[in-house]
């Protein structure tokens, strides 16, 4: 249920964080110290923000790339292609949970906010055990909390709205992936890794946000509205509804007060 929102929510997040993700994958390559990456397996690519993210760190690498969309891994290859890096990536559809890993030695695996989709983790994790290098490392992340866009106070309807509705999103979020508030430490830990290293990273774009940012918050909450607002109260849904007009006087692209605020926790994990 996401309105064809999903694609594009992914790729301008790659755009839009991408101070973020530098900060996460230069923090990785640190842990790997002066080892050479060669392979990286991408869990859960979608259109390729983590894809890219990685081949820019580690100039050396092929990424492959796999998910279980069709769409999305034709996605992420035109957009490899287009940026000239189309021999470096190997897209692999594959669902996770009931096919197998494909094949390694990988020296990197990341899996980025694509392990509380998957119904069996403790499969994934055996079997990544074995795919990765010796020396191989599986950096994981996961929202701490969801982007927020929006002031508390936005001098229309009640204010609070998107915890409001974010409390709502994270209910539905608990209900369809059981596993999307775990201990993940302890999983990795129960299922065959040390982990090296855990720690939150922090997002915090201040207003004025840039013409992309703001597209960044229409798709994302657009993509809230849709999903959640049936679950919302009248009054919210209006709230809503006006902030995501195209052209009314309340309009998203009309404030000068939205930031981007978001938390991410990410872990580095070894074989034990």
């Amino acid at each position: 249920m996401d309105g064809g929102y999903l694609a594009e929510m992914l790729d301008l997040d790659g755009e839009v964080l991408a101070d973020h993700l530098s900060a996460v994958t230069e923090w990785i390559a640190g842990h790997l110290g002066d080892r050479s990456v060669h392979r990286i397996l991408d869990l859960g690519a979608g259109t390729g923000t983590g894809t890219f993210a990685l081949l820019s760190r580690f100039d050396q690498a092929q990424v492959t790339a796999a998910d279980a969309s069709a769409s999305m891994l034709e996605h992420l290859t035109d957009r490899a292609f287009d940026r000239g890096l189309g021999a470096r990536v190997r897209p692999r559809q594959v669902d996770l949970d009931a096919q197998d890993l494909p094949a390694g030695p990988f020296d990197l695996a990341w899996a980025s906010a694509s392990m509380h989709h998957m119904t069996q983790p403790e499969k994934v994790l055996a079997e990544l055990r074995t795919a990765l290098a010796p020396e191989g490392l599986f950096a994981m992340i996961e929202f701490e909390t969801f982007p927020r866009f929006l002031p508390d106070d936005i001098g229309l309807g009640t204010p609070g709205l998107e915890e409001r509705c974010n409390a709502v999103a994270d209910r539905m979020r608990e209900e369809h992936h059981p596993t999307v508030n775990s201990d993940w430490s302890t999983r990795l830990s129960e299922n065959g890794f040390v982990v090296r290293e855990e720690r939150t990273f922090g997002i915090d774009l201040p207003a004025p946000l840039s013409t992309v940012a703001v597209r960044y918050a229409r798709i994302t909450l657009s993509r809230l509205r849709e999903g959640a607002g049936e679950e919302l109260s009248a009054e919210d849904r209006a709230t809503l509804d006006a902030l995501l007009s195209e052209h009314g006087p309340d309009r998203l692209e009309a404030r000068a007060d939205l930031s981007v605020r978001s938390a991410r926790r990410a872990w580095i994990a070894s074989p034990a």
